[in-house]
């Protein structure tokens, strides 16, 4: 019997798990980060917190390589790239609803 059907499914699942599954994962922490902003009240510049208050500090390389990828931490950059998270100044980041209301994110 040949090995190339056991082969190519292989090959399938190693490009599902590269490729398929992480952006899943990001999809699924993009509302968890926004939820998490509205919890902790961190919507308008006024309200505007830290990482640190947030609990979105990135993780040490040490803590990165036994727990794997915080993909919080990537949702955050995009959304920080889309405008929906925004900083201050002094470093403080905030939700801006209306941002988000325009995004395609919305409602979530």
């Amino acid at each position: 019997m040949s090995d190339t059907p056991t082969l190519v499914i292989l090959v399938v699942l190693l490009l599902l798990a590269m490729f398929v599954l992480p952006q899943l994962r990001l999809r699924m922490a993009i509302p968890s980060v926004i939820r998490l902003f509205r919890q902790r009240n961190a919507v308008g510049i006024k309200n505007a917190k830290t990482v640190e208050e947030l609990g979105l500090k990135p993780k040490s390389i040490a803590q990165a390589i036994f727990s794997g990828r915080n993909y919080k931490i990537t949702a955050l950059q995009v959304l920080k790239n889309a405008n929906v998270i925004q900083g201050t100044e002094d470093g403080k980041l905030y939700l801006s609803e209306e941002n988000l209301s325009n995004s395609k994110w919305k409602g979530r």
